[in-house]
């Protein structure tokens, strides 16, 4: 056996540790979800939304911006969804981003009429505790004890979301 032949092993051998590394690491970060950071948002209407008052409950927090056309664009299909599953207990905090106008946001909100609590991320401070979200939308599924069970970046599929938050709020 040539020299070459007998190492023709070696590079494939590190190739399979490396995958199962990576996917060692993936499962164990996911089979230990992660804590939504414990984050005060500031109402429009200038309540504080404290993760005590969310508690409990399970919470969709959603990152966007007035000037995203994805965010308005999605937002009649969120106040559906918040419609039809808060009386079964779901929280929804709409975080506008750092560079959105304040304005612009109440005024958004307003005429919309949004149903759930609107706040403005003023500092930049939230958006950087849910992992320095920087597209919007994004939104966070957060279950009864303060688990992230889905971060969605851009539109969700909506019916995969309902399906969600039926089993998270049975849970």
């Amino acid at each position: 056996m040539s020299a070459t032949t007998s190492k023709a092993w070696i590079k494939p051998a590190i190739a399979a540790a490396l995958i199962a590394g990576v996917g060692l690491a993936a499962y164990m970060s996911l089979s230990k979800q992660a804590k939504a950071p414990a984050v005060t948002f500031l109402s429009i209407k200038g309540d504080r939304i404290s993760p005590e008052s969310l508690q409990g409950k399970v919470v969709m927090v959603n990152f966007w911006a007035t000037s995203c056309a994805t965010c308005v664009a999605e937002m009649p299909k969120m106040v559906e969804t918040y419609n039809k599953f808060k009386g079964q207990g779901l929280e929804f905090v709409a975080v506008a981003m750092k560079d959105d106008p304040p304005n612009y946001v109440i005024n958004y909100a307003e005429t919309r009429q949004l149903p759930f609590k609107v706040a403005i991320d003023v500092g930049g401070d939230a958006a950087r505790a849910y992992g320095n979200v920087a597209l919007t939308p994004t939104t966070f599924v957060i279950d009864k004890d303060g688990k992230i069970l889905k971060r969605y970046v851009g539109e969700p599929e909506f019916e995969a979301l309902h399906k969600l938050l039926e089993k998270a709020l049975r849970g």
